[in-house]
């Protein structure tokens, strides 16, 4: 895998209370399994914030909330607002067969079944009919265009993280 990656599970809310409690927003499914995770590497527009230790967490309505090693009122808890909670990529639980982070799909090359390079994994987004692979296909002079491939088992046909490649069935004339 190389080079040690951090994967943002999470972003923190608005204070929760007045001794240094937050509002989290998780990322993981259930999301009380950010809570499982003793330090969270706190960071703000790609800019590192560091590393806190997570003293206690519990859910509270739809998120958690959490207190962090640290910030003991609500002021320093307003502090991190927006901040994204981020873990190393090693430490995810290895994924079951044929699922695969996000985090380990950007940057692939993607081709699809009829062997057209439609380009690398940029990132994702989260839609209703569930994660979009977002693949940014370059056109030369700094233009870039984008296919959109729904990340589902039927047109995921074939990951080689080793390889660094996928295989998608998503034929350019959907687009």
């Amino acid at each position: 895998m190389g080079a040690s990656r951090r994967v943002e599970l999470g972003r923190i809310g608005a204070p929760f209370g007045l001794n240094g409690w937050v509002h989290v927003s998780s990322y993981t499914d259930p999301p009380e399994a950010l809570l499982t995770y003793p330090e969270w590497d706190l960071s703000r527009a790609g800019a590192s914030l560091g590393r806190r230790r997570l003293i206690e967490g519990r859910t509270h309505g739809a998120r958690l909330v959490a207190r962090l090693e640290g910030i003991e009122d609500r002021d320093a808890a307003a502090g991190l607002t927006g901040v994204s909670v981020e873990v190393e990529r090693e430490a995810l639980p290895e994924a079951p067969e044929r699922e695969y982070y996000c985090a380990d799909l950007i940057g692939l090359t993607v081709r699809n079944t009829e062997d057209r390079l439609l380009g690398t994994v940029a990132y994702f987004v989260d839609a209703p009919a569930g994660a979009v692979m977002v693949v940014e296909e370059s056109q030369g002079e700094g233009k870039r265009k984008e296919h959109w491939v729904l990340a589902d088992p039927s047109h995921l046909l074939q990951v080689d993280l080793t390889a660094g490649r996928i295989l998608v069935d998503w034929p350019v004339e959907l687009e």
